[in-house]
């Protein structure tokens, strides 16, 4: 029997809906703080265009940051968002398609970027001076992981 998630649909449907809204985001060109599909997105205008979609309105208002905010020794914002609103999973946790995938630069510093797992070696991400991309989820990405999450429910 499928594994059901909070809002009744089974576990799997659900993954794939969120693979499908962050595909859908592809060639959508990088550009800081927008979150506009087709237009401009980064990183977390890519998580929260997916978020609209495949969840509803989005949580709380995301303050004005610099491209340089981790650097400039700014708390770990991003990933005490995620924290609050995404499910945390533990790091030991295959990747599965759907999973948002929380990245760290640097140890010392905090997590810096995210993405959209397509499977478990593939991920849909905004990555700066390109455009919304899938791309392998090679070993260089896998050491910099510093967070495994899953999409709540629908909430309309």
């Amino acid at each position: 029997m499928p594994r059901m998630s909070r809002d009744g649909r089974d576990d799997v449907a659900r993954r794939e809906e969120i693979v499908r809204v962050a595909r859908g985001w592809i060639g959508t060109p990088y550009q800081h703080q927008a979150s506009l599909k087709g237009v401009g997105a980064d990183c977390l205008g890519l998580l929260r265009g997916v978020w609209r979609e495949a969840v509803g309105e989005e949580p709380e208002d995301v303050p004005a940051y610099s491209p340089a905010w981790a650097e400039l020794g700014a708390p770990d914002q991003l990933l005490g968002g995620a924290f609050r609103h995404l499910l945390p999973l533990p790091m030991d946790t295959e990747i599965r398609l759907g999973m948002m995938l929380l990245f760290r630069w640097r140890a010392h510093l905090p997590a810096k970027h995210c993405g959209i797992a397509t499977g478990p070696e593939t991920f849909v991400h905004a990555h700066d001076g390109a455009s919304v991309a899938e791309v392998a989820l090679v070993p260089l990405w896998r050491r910099k992981l510093a967070g495994l999450f899953d999409f709540p429910a629908r909430r309309d």
